[in-house]
């Protein structure tokens, strides 16, 4: 059976068969989680393997070897940098999440860990940006039965797990 589960942690500190890097569409080196998958991964080898691919749109995501990191891949998603979420930021920052969940199926990949994608630097606001992200995880479990995935979300700072456990624990679902 699937799983939802969120724990207070660094994202590369938790074993999964994939990280997910919450990602700029150039695909380059940033800041906050992007800067850390990078150090980890070792920067050299994959900014190598991101300038190959090239582009990620807003809403998407493509996967790379994971390099110098206990996951074997990383998948890069794009979120929405936050306006005022009129200009379609819940729908991109859902399909972020299914993207990713579609490549873990897709490379047979049963178990991910997830940042909170678009809700540091991207600005999305805390309790709208985990219920998109419970809500596209839960949808992805439901429509894909068949499929077991253990999804983990690590996130270091006490307040976005406590608002996360909320939110998970509100059987939200927002199809």
């Amino acid at each position: 059976m699937s799983s939802i589960t969120i724990q207070q942690n660094g994202i590369t500190d938790i074993p999964a068969d994939a990280i997910v890097n919450a990602a700029n569409t150039d695909l380059r080196e940033g800041h906050g989680v992007c800067g850390v998958i990078f150090r980890q991964a070792g920067s050299a080898e994959l900014t190598k393997a991101c300038k190959a691919i090239g582009h990620c749109d807003e809403g998407s995501a493509v996967i790379t070897p994971g390099f110098n990191c206990s996951s074997k891949f990383i998948i890069h998603a794009v979120g929405p940098r936050f306006s005022n979420g009129k200009h379609g930021e819940p729908d991109i920052l859902y399909s972020a999440y299914t993207s990713t969940l579609e490549i873990c199926k897709k490379n047979k990949l049963h178990s991910v860990v997830f940042p909170l994608i678009s809700a540091g630097i991207f600005a999305y606001p805390l309790n709208d940006a985990w219920a998109q992200a419970i809500s596209a995880c839960k949808a992805f479990i439901h429509k894909n039965e068949e499929y077991i995935v253990d999804i983990i979300f690590a996130i270091p700072e006490d307040e976005k797990v406590a608002v996360g456990n909320s939110i998970l624990q509100k059987n939200i679902l927002l199809i």
